[in-house]
């Protein structure tokens, strides 16, 4: 399974997570079955409100899971939408996350329970 995690930085299983998808420099994907890393760069991050498109960045990455601090309404219906499934990420890095995820205790985030603006977490 590869699990896409919004992160502050490019380094890999220590970057820290970012506490909103869309406006998230880069986006760490973790592969759960080898605990490879990819890094992508989010060329979208400066995007107006409600406007992210996450599939864009994500296409033919596999992604099957995000795990973020908050994502807008929006961002969530685009990726339920594509197959993927929304997390809320706990404080701190690509590796903690990775071990909640493993360990099932992360919540899924719904359309019903987005943040309403960049800030939320």
């Amino acid at each position: 399974m590869k699990i896409c995690i919004p992160t502050e930085t490019d380094k890999g299983k220590d970057a820290v997570v970012f506490g909103h998808f869309g406006s998230a420099p880069f986006f760490t994907i973790y592969d759960t079955a080898d605990s490879s890393i990819e890094v992508i760069i989010n060329a979208n991050q400066h995007h107006a409100h409600g406007m992210c498109q996450p599939m864009a960045a994500l296409a033919g990455k596999g992604v099957n899971a995000v795990v973020t601090g908050g994502a807008g309404a929006g961002a969530i219906e685009k990726l339920n939408q594509g197959g993927i499934r929304v997390y809320r990420a706990i404080a701190g890095t690509v590796a903690d996350v990775a071990a909640q995820f493993a360990a099932g205790r992360l919540d899924e985030i719904s359309v019903k329970n987005a943040c309403a603006h960049h800030d939320c977490h």
